[in-house]
């Protein structure tokens, strides 16, 4: 029988089942060197092999699933000199390609400002950049619109 994707959805972590979220952190164990073998993995996270089989090939983190893709952030910034500028110097640092730049007149001292970036040839993951761009000066708010 042929398996078919349903389609994928943005869930947050919170509501996961138990068992999910032990297969994302042995996944994350098993790439960041923390734990040699799948065994060791999930005995330190008291999984069961058969349910980190079960779900391995079907949970990843965001970042991951937005490598070789194009994703548009919304930003609301403060009406300061080089605000846009210093975004645009981080993702160009990230090796990531600006594809479209929007920016609303600025109301109340905050500017709406909408960026889409391949993400494809990314230095860095996804979530590290995002993080970095939150926490520039001038930047008040940022989210994730979409991605494709």
């Amino acid at each position: 029988m042929k398996k078919t994707s349903k389609g994928f959805y943005l869930v947050c972590e919170e509501i996961l089942p138990g068992a999910i979220k032990k297969t994302i952190r042995v996944k994350e164990m098993l790439k960041r060197g923390e734990a040699r073998t799948i065994n060791e993995a999930v005995e330190k996270m008291s999984l069961s092999r058969s349910a980190y089989y079960k779900y391995k090939d079907y949970v990843f983190p965001f970042y991951e699933a937005s490598q070789n893709k194009l994703i548009t952030l919304t930003f609301f910034l403060e009406n300061k000199k080089g605000v846009l500028s210093s975004i645009l110097n981080m993702i160009s640092d990230a090796s990531g390609n600006v594809l479209t730049i929007h920016q609303g007149i600025p109301l109340q001292g905050v500017a709406n400002t909408t960026i889409s970036i391949e993400t494809d040839k990314l230095s860095t993951n996804l979530e590290a950049l995002l993080e970095k761009l939150r926490s520039l000066g001038g930047v008040k708010k940022l989210e994730i619109l979409g991605q494709e």
